[in-house]
């Protein structure tokens, strides 16, 4: 074994952390094996695209009293140096995951313990509201207790910034930085200041969802189609808080909850991974939606920032959309309705992430509408957003991994504005005598048929982790020629801040902000893109590529040449 790591362990065994703590670390320090020590204390948990997340245990690379307590007092310590003589402010919220209401307390009783003003959400609440709630209250930041869409074994802490977007450089770097200058737990201010904790409930809603009206485009579709059947699942999330009163107040009167997975509940008991993007996690509300002949079923995540649909296909049956799909219908449908309703001046502009469908741009460039792309990450989507505050007028954006944000009054992936846009469309479909999934089609015949696909390859612990960066090692070592028979014409390293034109042997740099993504672009449109995730021990290869549709007859075979397609270009890479 590693010898820094059981030093490490040792450390924390003589520090002042509790008897139960200390004899999980002698457990792991006595088992010969050494896995689930190396695990535990290889490395400390660092701000990645979503934060702080990881399985819950003791460790400083698990999510657990000390880990969540130093990172408070480092954002702390910083948000001091960042704000001198202010009465510094932040908000906090938490999901339905187990311990996500302790950690959560923990927080607030650091920050107040620092003489930090809390506004403490009362009872669980989606990611999206901490967002607004930031700028709701003049905070300077806050922090969500949330794993998002993980499994049920892992928790996390988002850290926020004073404009309701997760940090980012130089913060975030910041922020670890005085994380790590505390060196002993003793540093850490445990003991609350409840003086300067107030809860806060439902003024918060109200300021919330009054913004959420503010998107509608089309009130008469729906008041003409209140009645359509909408099926709404929270998946044991927070979704259940807002999403059925949202749609109530839009004048929907018929939505049906899922039963079976409305109670908020941090095992996720009905489903393997509490992830929209999971057919198997949509089970319930697609059979729920068969069974009252629905028009359409939406699930949100457990922190309710991500949201899948289902729509009837052409044979009448419930087919899921992934999230290009959904993403490129919400950029249509809201880029379309601007235009029509004359608010379209030349000053807006749309977010997109790179490994995004380029249906998107695609659509914005039809409409004349400015186009930007970065990373992945809804807090690079937001950085623009806070970029141009002022100057041009933002009207939505998102990424292919079910996160949209329609307005800017949140600035992170919101699920709950996102419902009332998919479910308001759907409204105004019916008034133009089409489905979503005809909606879908004829979108396809006016900008062309795009097909993406996804493998994620798991790596677990730090093992994991190294054949991680082999992989993408190797990449840029040896980037591919051809692929599927198509000449790569261009390699964009988002580490390296270059593009290569390998037909003509030039390069050129590339203003985005610094990370291990690399993409490949073939002479036939093809993009396919390597990133390693920033919260899971993953490896993802996304694949785009686009062909033509001229009638709705057309689409399955059309679609199935896509696919096929994806997939010799999985073989070929040797993707498993």
């Amino acid at each position: 074994m590693d010898f820094a790591i059981r030093e490490k362990a040792e450390q924390w065994l003589q520090s002042n952390i509790d008897q139960d703590a200390k004899a999980e670390i002698q457990k792991m320090l006595n088992d010969e094996n050494g896995t689930e020590l190396t695990d535990a204390f290889y490395k400390d948990l660092e701000f990645g695209t979503g934060g702080l997340r990881g399985i819950m245990g003791i460790g400083s690379n698990r999510i657990n009293k000390y880990t969540i307590g130093k990172a408070t007092q480092g954002l702390s310590n910083y948000l001091k140096k960042a704000f001198p003589d202010e009465q510094i402010k932040v908000a906090i919220a938490y999901d339905s995951r187990n311990k996500s209401d302790a950690f959560a307390r923990i927080s607030a009783a650091v920050f107040s313990a620092n003489g930090i003003k809390v506004y403490f959400c009362r009872a669980l609440r989606p990611t999206p509201l901490l967002s607004f709630a930031i700028r709701y209250y003049g905070c300077h930041s806050g922090v969500v207790q949330t794993a998002s869409h993980n499994p049920k074994e892992y928790n996390g802490y988002k850290a926020y910034w004073n404009d309701g977007a997760q940090v980012v450089p130089p913060h975030d770097t910041n922020i670890i930085a005085e994380v790590e200058a505390i060196t002993d737990f003793s540093q850490i201010r445990f003991e609350a200041n409840e003086n300067l904790i107030e809860w806060v409930g439902e003024e918060l809603d109200n300021a919330y969802l009054d913004q959420v009206k503010t998107l509608f485009l089309s009130p008469e579709a729906v008041k003409k189609n209140a009645d359509i059947k909408i099926v709404f699942s929270s998946l044991h999330g927070t979704g259940i808080t807002l999403v059925p009163e949202m749609l109530k107040r839009m004048g929907f009167n018929n939505v049906v909850l899922v039963d079976e997975q409305s109670t908020p509940d941090g095992n996720f008991p009905t489903v393997v991974y509490p992830n929209p993007e999971e057919t198997e996690a949509m089970t319930l509300a697609l059979k729920k939606a068969a069974s009252i002949d629905a028009d359409l079923v939406m699930a949100t995540d457990p922190d309710a920032d991500r949201v899948g649909i289902g729509v009837k296909n052409e044979k009448g049956d419930f087919q899921l959309l992934n999230g290009n799909q959904t993403g490129a219908l919400i950029t249509w449908y809201m880029l379309r309705r601007w235009k029509e309703l004359g608010r379209l001046n030349g000053n807006q502009y749309i977010v997109n992430t790179v490994v995004t469908t380029d249906l998107i741009l695609d659509i914005a460039r039809h409409y004349n509408v400015e186009y930007y792309s970065t990373l992945t990450g809804f807090k690079y989507i937001a950085d623009i957003i806070r970029a141009n505050e002022g100057k041009k007028q933002y009207i939505t954006g998102g990424e292919e991994s079910y996160g949209y944000l329609p307005g800017d009054f949140v600035r992170d992936k919101d699920a709950i504005a996102s419902c009332a846009v998919i479910a308001e469309m759907a409204a105004w479909a019916l008034d133009q005598g089409m489905t979503l999934f005809n909606m879908m089609l004829e979108m396809y015949k006016e900008f062309g048929l795009y097909k993406e696909g996804l493998i994620s390859i798991t790596k677990k612990g730090k093992s994991g982790a190294e054949e991680i960066q082999e992989m993408m090692l190797e990449l840029r070592a040896n980037p591919p020629a051809t692929i599927d028979g198509s000449a790569v014409v261009k390699l964009i390293d988002y580490k390296e801040s270059i593009e290569k034109n390998l037909i003509e042997g030039t390069s050129k740099s590339i203003d985005y902000p610094i990370s291990n993504v690399l993409q490949f672009l073939t002479e036939d449109g093809s993009k396919i893109s390597a990133r390693p995730s920033g919260t899971e021990p993953k490896i993802k290869f996304y694949f785009s590529v686009k062909g033509k549709l001229t009638s709705r007859e057309e689409y399955r075979k059309a679609e199935a040449d896509l696919d096929d397609k994806i997939q010799r270009i999985i073989d070929e890479l040797k993707l498993k």
